[in-house]
């Protein structure tokens, strides 16, 4: 089968998006498929690297971090060339700029189009508007509008099922997790590298860490979680928070850790290559996290994946990896992460069982039983089209 994968992201190695394109296309591949991929460029020039297709594009810096708009649409050789090659099926990734190229190219080779539905917009609004209500309103009734074509839509949770009903979405809507790669997660460093780890990074060998991994942005709700931390601290000043990662919000915490007076505490390592990832995992004790933006939360699986119990704020993206009392648990106010932080730190035994259930939970989310999912997607919508 020739499947045609659209994205507005490609490159970036801190994006959840990013992560499940890359792994469905190496296990479709691995099945036997001809895949391709078309983007959005990070440069004002169009290239082609194998089979990804980047289109030229300019910076929309103003309306969000990153963000970039191509500038070239339905003339451009790569959509004719891609037109040509006849796709069985367009997975379209995301529902802004590129989702236009699935849509011509859709229509030219008689393809139809799966849609995957990664980011709940809602959390994001007040980048764009100032009145979040009015913001919601708009992203549910762009996205009804976007999706009406598709032949079926991809939520990668129920959550995530729930919000597109509530926009009125008619389309099949499957529940598909989004894999994980996770043999370099179950890669384990030695206690040697790990400490000279954290000597490194300055972290005293008695302190327990707690660790957040991922992009840096406001939709994140860092900012809570370091007030929490600083909180935490007050009570037990063995603690450092450990922040992978990069974004827009960063030097904005940065300051808020100065002004909180943690920030001899809280380290900031920036972006880390992908390839080490799973070692800053383990550097943690606790992986923590007080956003409620997540779609699914990939970063929570690689953390259990990596033997972390979890401490993260209620949400249902949760459900499935985090099991309250076994692997971890969930606040809703900072009092209750207090007081979970601290059943946590007083049972070193729980700790231990915790993190083999969160190893075992992660095996769930395997990337090839993820592309099965798809593939057999793929399978319905084609037979359909014929």
């Amino acid at each position: 089968m020739k499947v045609l994968i659209t994205t507005d992201l490609y490159k970036t190695n801190t994006n959840g998006v990013v992560t499940s394109v890359r792994n469905l296309m190496e296990e479709l591949e691995k099945k036997g498929h001809e895949v391709r991929v078309l983007t959005v460029s990070e440069k004002l020039k169009s290239h082609q690297d194998g089979n990804i297709y980047y289109i030229k594009s300019l910076p929309l810096g103003a309306v969000y971090p990153d963000v970039r708009m191509p500038i070239s649409y339905h003339r451009h050789r790569y959509i004719r060339e891609l037109i040509e090659w006849k796709p069985d099926v367009v997975h379209s990734q995301c529902e802004f700029f590129s989702y236009q190229f699935a849509g011509y190219i859709s229509r030219k080779a008689g393809a139809p189009i799966v849609h995957t539905y990664h980011t709940l917009y809602e959390q994001y609004v007040t980048y764009v508007f100032l009145r979040p209500k009015i913001g919601a309103y708009f992203v549910g009734k762009l996205s009804k509008f976007r999706l009406r074509k598709a032949e079926a839509v991809v939520a990668p949770t129920q959550k995530v099922e729930n919000v597109l009903k509530k926009y009125g979405v008619c389309n099949p809507i499957y529940v598909v997790p989004s894999g994980i790669a996770l043999e370099q997660h179950k890669e384990r460093i030695s206690e040697e590298e790990r400490k000279a780890r954290r000597d490194a990074l300055g972290i005293p060998e008695d302190h327990t860490v707690l660790l957040n991994l991922g992009r840096l942005g406001t939709e994140k709700k860092l900012s809570e979680l370091l007030e929490m931390f600083a909180i935490a601290l007050s009570q037990n000043p063995k603690l450092t928070m450990l922040i992978v990662g990069d974004g827009p919000a960063r030097k904005e915490l940065e300051e808020q850790a100065r002004e909180l007076g943690i920030s001899r505490r809280v380290i900031f390592t920036g972006m880390v290559d992908p390839s080490e990832v799973h070692k800053y995992y383990q550097l943690g004790d606790v992986f923590v996290s007080a956003s409620t933006s997540e779609t699914q939360g990939l970063t929570y699986v690689e953390a259990a994946a990596n033997g972390l119990p979890l401490l993260c704020r209620r949400d249902p993206c949760l459900n499935g990896v985090l099991v309250a009392g076994k692997n971890g648990y969930e606040f809703e106010a900072e009092q209750e992460f207090c007081e979970f932080l601290d059943t946590i730190l007083s049972n070193p035994e729980w700790c231990h069982t915790a993190r083999a259930q969160s190893k075992e939970i992660a095996d769930g989310f395997d990337k090839s039983s993820f592309a099965e999912k798809i593939e057999n997607i793929y399978e319905s919508v084609t037979e359909k089209k014929r």
